[in-house]
């Protein structure tokens, strides 16, 4: 059945998604007729005081590197921006806003379809239906990675772990004695040595047997209240130090909910959690907007 939303006269080009309180703008444009650029995304994201902007498109019509060389890309690509106007090459919990952005517009029928990204071909499949939908991402492989850096946080000097989802990750266990709530996330911590192309660094505190704890300062943005690709990273990281190969589900905390991270028949990491869509609302500036000279 169309919903309202679905319908072609009742659409508004843009519009709000949040996934675990990540928030985004999405802009309905199938045919890429619009431009965006980061200026536009700064003039999008600042009053809506949004994380990013997702940009509805098909593949053909973006013309991207990444779907080069495919046969037979997904039709559906998603065009995410942080809100400081730079491009990222993935976000988890975007895909899932968008994944739901896609079926409540009617652009999509099947439960299970894939989405281009900048970072590859990702599979979702929409659990439960809207007002609050829930998504599963299949995330691809995260690798960990040999580089370990020094990252600075509240005047301490901590072990951080570098893990591809796609994008870069740096993940820091706290040690007992370093409580995750009273890190000071305000500013970026500093890293030694700095990743040429920066990086999202997490900071997880474990309160369970498969269950942790974390706080994320990602590229870009700033702090947030939630990382899906964060998540993933982190449950990499910590399975790989631990020897866990059961591939069992982690339980994730973030600050604006809870994922669960886990592991599909091939090996490949998944991310389930919710997705919400709305109105788009006016808010404060976006982080790194006002500096930004586009």
């Amino acid at each position: 059945m169309a919903t309202a939303s679905s319908r072609p006269e009742t659409r508004k080009a843009l519009s709000y998604a949040s996934a675990t309180k990540n928030d985004f703008v999405m802009i309905d444009d199938p045919a890429g007729r619009g431009e965006l650029n980061s200026a536009r995304v700064c003039e999008l994201a600042g009053p809506a005081g949004t994380d990013g902007v997702i940009r509805a498109i098909r593949t053909r019509c973006l013309g991207d590197p990444p779907s080069k060389g495919l046969e037979n890309p997904p039709e559906w690509f998603m065009d995410y921006r942080n809100a400081d106007g730079t491009i990222a090459q993935m976000c988890g919990n975007g895909v899932r806003a968008y994944a739901a952005f896609l079926m409540d517009r009617g652009y999509v029928q099947d439960r299970v379809f894939d989405v281009m990204t900048r970072a590859g071909v990702r599979t979702v499949e929409v659990l439960e239906d809207g007002p609050v939908w829930r998504v599963r991402v299949g995330m691809g492989p995260a690798t960990v990675e040999g580089t370990t850096r020094i990252v600075r946080v509240s005047d301490r000097f901590l072990e951080g772990t570098d893990v591809n989802v796609g994008n870069p990750h740096t993940v820091v266990e706290l040690p007992e004695n370093l409580e995750l709530e009273k890190l000071d996330l305000t500013e970026r911590p500093d890293l030694e040595p700095e990743p040429e192309n920066g990086t999202n660094i997490e900071f997880v505190e474990t309160k369970g047997k498969r269950h942790v704890a974390m706080r994320v300062f990602e590229r870009g943005v700033g702090e947030t209240l939630s990382c899906g690709t964060g998540a993933t990273a982190v449950v990499a990281a910590l399975a790989a130090a631990r020897g866990d190969e059961t591939r069992e589900p982690w339980r994730v905390d973030v600050r604006g909910g809870r994922l669960e991270i886990g592991w599909d028949a091939y090996g490949n990491m998944t991310l389930t959690g919710p997705a919400e869509l709305g109105d788009l609302k006016a808010g404060g500036p976006a982080r790194g907007c006002e500096e930004h000279e586009g």
